[in-house]
């Protein structure tokens, strides 16, 4: 049984400011909790409802566990029903990645969570693992982000760091999305660079993009005004990969 501190400090994680200082996240939904607990990240605590147990009983069995009913569940949820569970589980540090001759995603002020989980959902799908993001793209641990990647978020290695001082010591082709440039279906990429993506409603920011080596565009075909960055994101990674 769950004491009081503990479903406190639950509901706490549900907020960024906690998050940040506790160094924590929560992982909800069922296929989301068995990935996660066959991968590298620290389980704290798991709470999950008798049906979860029984179904992965030896995978849970190696965890701190409370079993708890399914309305309990949902009154600790940031979902609207959970009848799954929940786990605690440690943030992982916020180290530098390097590119060693791959394929680099770069998210530039990319706020929605919705629109970052599904990148990195499509990240996973391209066989790309790291993402660099500039300091204010959304929280990597935001029960949102974590719930839309559909659990590649166990695949994939993120790091925030302010893009201008990181890209001084970049020595790869820097590639980003614009409108208007160089057709993406005709683009010849290099075996290792780095896509530069922005947000929807100011693309990709100043300071950014005159660090940008290549402008590439995914020609219009109909009127539409513009593409959600994550279709963007697939739109050209599934070019690159054609060639």
């Amino acid at each position: 049984m769950l004491s009081k501190n503990q479903i406190k400090y639950i509901k706490s994680l549900h907020n960024k400011k906690e998050r940040n200082e506790e160094k924590k996240f929560l992982v909800e939904w069922e296929k989301s909790l068995v990935e996660l607990l066959n991968s590298d990240f620290l389980v704290e605590l798991l709470v999950i409802s008798e049906d979860f147990f029984i179904k992965n009983r030896n995978l849970v069995s190696k965890f701190k566990y409370e079993i708890l009913k399914a309305d309990e569940l949902s009154k600790l949820s940031t979902l609207s029903t959970n009848s799954d569970g929940i786990a605690v589980v440690k943030q992982k540090e916020n180290l530098e990645l390097k590119n060693n001759s791959e394929i680099i995603l770069i998210l530039d002020e990319i706020k929605d969570p919705w629109n970052l989980g599904t990148i990195i959902r499509i990240a996973d799908w391209y066989g790309i693992t790291k993402i660099i993001a500039s300091n204010n793209t959304c929280e990597f641990y935001n029960p949102k982000v974590i719930i839309s990647t559909m659990w590649s978020f166990i695949r994939i290695n993120m790091y925030y760091t302010d893009l201008e001082e990181y890209f001084k010591w970049v020595n790869f082709p820097i590639y980003g999305a614009f409108m208007n440039w160089e057709n993406v279906h005709k683009t010849t990429f290099e075996k290792s660079w780095f896509l530069v993506i922005g947000n929807e409603s100011n693309w990709i920011s100043k300071e950014v993009e005159k660090l940008v080596t290549k402008k590439i565009t995914i020609p219009r075909f109909g009127k539409a005004e513009s593409l959600n960055a994550w279709v963007a994101t697939a739109v050209i990674l599934d070019n690159m990969k054609r060639k």
